[in-house]
Order: C-alpha cells, then sequence, then structure tokens
C-alpha cells in the first residue's frame, strides 16, 4: 500500500521506527520526503517561501524533539500535517495581531504619512531587532545572520560553519523562539 507521496507504508514504518531510535538519517529521508508537498500545502496559506520554510523546519523540529512518542504504526501524514496546519493557524493569527497593532498605532498618529517620523518608526523596530538578535548565543547569532541578512541557504551555512544542515535548522528555530518571545513581551 501507497502513502499520499507514493512511499510504501512499510517504508514510512521504518523510518518512523528508526528516527525513534535515534537515526538522523531516517530523519533526513523523512524530511526530504515530505519536504515539497508540506512547503507547498504551507505556501497555499502563508504566501511567503520564508514563513513556509519556518513553518516547515519548525514541524519537523518538533517531530524530532517528541520522536519517542510517534507510532510507526500510525500513518506519519496526518499527524505532520496536523503540525503544519496548527503552526499556520498560529503564524496567521500573530500576523493579525501585529496588522491589528499597527491599525492602532497608526490611527493614533497625528500625520502617519510623515517620512520622518516613518523612518524613526523604522529604526526604532530595527534597535528592538538587534536588541533581540543580541539575546542569542554568539552561534545561533552568526547562523541568523547569515540566513537572514547574508540570504544564505540552510545548505551553505551548514557547508560553511562544517555542520549539519539539521543543526543550522535547529539554531534558526530556536533564533526565531527567542526573537518571537522578547518582541512578544514588549507588545
Amino acid at each position: 500500500m501507497q502513502t499520499s507521496d507514493g512511499t510504501s507504508q512499510t517504508t514510512e514504518r521504518k523510518l518512523i521506527a528508526a528516527i525513534i531510535n535515534d537515526d538522523e538519517s531516517a530523519f533526513c529521508e523523512l524530511y526530504a520526503l515530505y519536504r515539497n508537498k508540506l512547503m507547498y500545502f504551507a505556501m497555499k496559506f502563508v504566501k511567503s517561501p520564508e514563513f513556509a520554510e519556518d513553518i516547515f523546519q519548525d514541524a519537523f523540529l518538533s517531530v524530532w524533539q517528541k520522536r519517542r512518542f510517534l507510532n510507526p504504526n500510525a500513518p506519519f501524514a496526518p499527524y505532520i500535517y496536523t503540525i503544519i496546519k496548527n503552526r499556520i493557524l498560529n503564524l496567521l493569527a500573530e500576523i493579525n495581531r501585529e496588522q491589528e497593532l499597527k491599525k492602532i498605532i497608526l490611527s493614533n498618529a497625528i500625520d502617519y504619512h510623515n517620512d520622518t517620523e516613518s523612518a524613526l518608526i523604522y529604526a526604532d523596530i530595527g534597535n528592538l531587532l538587534e536588541k533581540s538578535v543580541a539575546m542569542l548565543t554568539p552561534q545561533q547569532k552568526r547562523i541568523f545572520e547569515m540566513s537572514r541578512k547574508e540570504m544564505k541557504t540552510h545548505k551553505e551555512i551548514a557547508a560553511e560553519l562544517n555542520i549539519s544542515v539539521y543543526t543550522v535548522q535547529q539554531h534558526i528555530s530556536a533564533s526565531l523562539r527567542i526573537i518571537r518571545s522578547y518582541l512578544a513581551k514588549l507588545v
């Protein structure tokens, strides 16, 4: 019997069983099997490759962290799609809150078309982001800046730093959580 992505259920079960036993190569294989479909699924809702990538990586990081609780006899697709769906809903709710906050700020502004004021707000936001990035460990900060400022792929970062792509993904996911947490405390 085939899964929705064309792999056999037996193969998928073996991968899940191997992941439960800490097999990183099985994790990478499962990651690769689902990447395109899940990225496409996420892109339909968030319309941003960066957000879709973050959602996908965060979901698979969650799978790895909770691998001991996986059931190799249960289909994996509904499980991972549910995780992705929940991450998308959380992100969309966060974006909605941010838009409401922007509306409140703009409605209280005297002249929100003022370029000087816009520049000041942009500078303030940049300062807040810099403060949140400063809270990262040196390795997280380096990887985050390589990803976001230098626009390098996870594979390029991994090659340059001589670490695994999975480690890069872990650092970026952890960095995003720290930054979001810091910014959420300010609102």
